[in-house]
């Protein structure tokens, strides 16, 4: 029971902290409340699907596959395939970075997994469709044009700052989360 606590407990101090402002502001308090609610329940129906795919990705790719197309030294492929898989991907920021992981552990090169991430976090094709329909197309286009670049100099700058201990560490790190 102590682990648990122990475990949990920040979302215990939020919660004790959330009853106090609805004891001191019941209509704010319960504002909170569905806030987290809803945001639960978001949480509640994206992991599992992530989860899935991640498994499906874990035994259906071989590392040999992942290594050749997006490891160090794959050149401008990997870099490509890193953009469509962030682009192509739906869900919250956060769901990206299971899918890291896993590209950790299956040997894809330190810039190409932040090129992947980049590209979910501004590329993304819904989000783009939706540029080009609200914004209209020459903001959609003008932006998406700046942002391919912007990510693969970021990537790079990234690498450079990020020393080959640095890196291991991280990729250690990987290959002990449990996805």
């Amino acid at each position: 029971m102590k682990k648990i606590a122990i475990r949990y407990k920040w979302f215990l101090i939020l919660f004790i902290v959330m009853l106090i402002f609805t004891m001191v502001n019941y209509e704010i308090g319960m504002k909170a409340f569905g806030i987290s609610a809803n945001s639960f329940r978001e949480v509640l129906f994206l992991v599992p699907p992530i989860f899935i795919i991640l498994g499906l990705l874990d035994v259906w790719v071989p590392k040999e596959f992942m290594v050749k197309y997006m490891g160090e030294g794959c050149g401008i492929k990997g870099v490509i395939l890193s953009f469509i898989l962030g682009s192509a991907a739906a869900g919250p920021l956060y769901a990206a970075f299971p899918i890291a992981a896993v590209f950790m552990k299956k040997g894809v090169s330190f810039s190409n997994i932040l090129i992947f991430i980049g590209a979910w976090s501004t590329t993304k094709i819904p989000m783009f469709l939706f540029e080009v329909s609200s914004l209209g197309p020459k903001f959609a286009f003008t932006r998406l044009l700046i942002n391919i670049p912007g990510i693969i100099i970021i990537a790079l700058i990234l690498k450079k700052l990020v020393n080959k201990d640095e890196q291991k560490e991280i990729y250690l790190n990987a290959e002990k989360v449990d996805c």
